[in-house]
């Protein structure tokens, strides 16, 4: 494997993480700042109220996004290993 193959799969590696994590990510960002302007608003500064809700929300698109995931994560190992058989 040349050094131009190795760059185009962690190229290729760097990009799939991002798409299988950008769902995730995405939701705890606008979540976390739904709640943040909720306890600014009422001036209520309990530093656990963050969580719960972060949580649920984010296990709830877990739940949503999973069959998105795993079908990116397995195009990518299918990439992998054909570069793999194909020497």
């Amino acid at each position: 494997m040349t050094g131009a193959e190795t760059l185009d799969v962690a190229r290729d590696a760097i990009w799939t993480i991002v798409l299988v994590s950008g769902p995730l990510l995405g939701v705890g960002l606008i979540v976390g700042v739904a709640i943040s302007l909720v306890q600014a608003l009422t001036q209520i500064q309990e530093q656990t109220l963050v969580f719960v809700p972060k949580i649920l929300a984010i296990f709830v698109t877990l739940v949503l996004a999973l069959p998105f995931m795993a079908d990116a994560l397995h195009a990518e190992m299918l990439r992998i290993s054909s570069r793999i058989i194909g020497g």
